[in-house]
């Protein structure tokens, strides 16, 4: 058997080293992603309760747990995702892609009106480790979020969708603001600063 290679050997080291993940076990979230959302929604006021939420990319559901707390009992969170995510109370939960007619018309079932308050979409590939291949892959995903967010919003709806630096991200940010009266790229402390992950957060969504 093959044995690890060094830089997955770097990234358990860090992993298991990294407070974020520490804390999350403690407090028990289910993923240190958590406090990516915790952090942005402290800051910008984002999920609120009494609101409808939906997650895409949702699996583990850290960001799914933590929408439920914060948008209450009045409020709702429907999550989707092509992985399988096991059953978290108070979230509804829909497995498939969504870009298949099916699965959407599934999800928009859970929807009432076929419209949500708030999108938030932790969404990112399985990395291949080519830099050309993986940034390809992530905008795709951004920009299937930010196209489902179209779709989906209130008026003055938000969205907060992950998105990566690199080509592609000017004209993402560019078509955003055609979309939402306020867009701001933010890096909250819980991403890590070698990752050239950022988060798209687009507000007030204009329906035109």
């Amino acid at each position: 058997m093959a044995g690890r290679s060094k830089s997955s050997d770097r990234w358990l080291r860090e992993h298991f080293r990294d407070p974020y993940v520490k804390r999350a076990r403690s407090e028990g979230w289910r993923s240190r992603a958590v406090f990516k959302l915790e952090e942005i929604d402290r800051a910008e006021k984002l999920l609120k309760p009494g609101l409808l939420c939906l997650d895409l990319g949702a699996a583990p559901g850290g960001w799914s747990q933590y929408a439920r707390s914060r948008v209450g009992s009045r409020g709702r969170v429907v999550a989707s995702d092509i992985l399988p995510m096991e059953a978290l109370a108070g979230v509804e939960f829909v497995q498939g892609d969504f870009r298949e007619e099916e699965v959407f018309r599934r999800v928009l079932a859970l929807l009432p009106g076929g419209r949500v308050d708030v999108l938030l979409s932790d969404m990112a590939p399985e990395m291949s480790g080519v830099d050309v291949t993986d940034q390809a892959r992530s905008m795709h995903l951004s920009e299937l979020a930010l196209e489902m967010a179209g779709r989906v919003l209130k008026p003055g709806g938000d969205a907060l969708i992950k998105v990566f630096q690199g080509r592609g991200f000017e004209d993402l940010v560019k078509a955003a603001r055609g979309e939402f009266g306020r867009v701001k790229l933010v890096k909250p402390p819980a991403s890590r600063s070698r990752s050239a992950e950022m988060y798209l957060l687009a507000m007030k969504f204009r329906l035109v």
